[in-house]
């Protein structure tokens, strides 16, 4: 037994995959083509796209909501595992980006699921909001510009229904987080909103220590 989450090398993190990673092959695709982008580093881990998966699946989800799509792993991750008439309602606003994201939807045969909006995210959050969205999605990804992850988490809350759950990514920011030299804006947001989950009665809170660090906040 531990009390403590083990550190993960190298060779750990490779066997944690070789036992547990089920990538489908057009995921695996969209990785590797995404390893070659200037901002790989905005890739995702293929074990939290997994994790995710789970996730919807428990959630029995057929609504939800991505903030920050990139090459669109994530989207892709759980466009699979919704169901037939299942929706994702993604945002992000990179023309460029998104564009390798849209081929392989299509490939996957998952682009009906997919509803891309490119615009500022929280002006398309608050035009679901004011067309009576509030309480209607399952399951919400947040991973986007960090200097506005309060406002997008405040508006994924009122957009989840009761039970529905919130997942926010780069949350350890890559230890910078514990670092009290560390004090630009994405570092300072990102502590903010740490600290502002940490005492939110509004949901019950588990913070997992996968890639660069996981919230998961369910919403009461």
């Amino acid at each position: 037994m531990s009390s403590r989450t083990i550190c993960l090398t190298p060779e750990l993190h490779d066997y944690m995959l070789s036992v547990s990673l089920r990538e489908t092959e057009i995921l695996s695709q969209l990785r590797q083509e995404t390893a070659n982008h200037p901002r790989s580093n905005m890739q995702i881990a293929p074990e939290q796209g997994q994790l995710m998966s789970l996730l919807v699946q428990l959630l029995g989800a057929k609504k939800t909501l991505e903030i920050g799509v990139f090459t669109g792993y994530s989207a892709l991750s759980v466009a699979l595992a919704l169901p037939p008439d299942g929706k994702i309602i993604a945002c992000d606003i990179s023309e460029e980006y998104t564009a390798v994201a849209r081929r392989y939807w299509q490939a996957a045969g998952v682009s009906d699921k997919i509803d891309l909006r490119l615009a500022p995210a929280l002006e398309t959050l608050d035009a679901l909001l004011a067309n009576g969205g509030a309480g209607t999605f399952d399951f919400a990804f947040i991973d986007a510009d960090k200097e506005n992850y309060l406002a997008y988490y405040e508006r994924s809350l009122q957009l989840l229904r009761q039970g529905g759950l919130v997942a926010i990514d780069n949350v350890l920011w890559h230890g910078r987080v514990i670092d009290p030299e560390s004090q630009d804006e994405e570092t300072i947001a990102i502590r903010e909103l740490n600290d502002k989950i940490a005492k939110d009665d509004r949901v019950t809170l588990s913070l997992v220590p996968i890639a660069d660090g996981v919230t998961l906040a369910m919403k009461r």
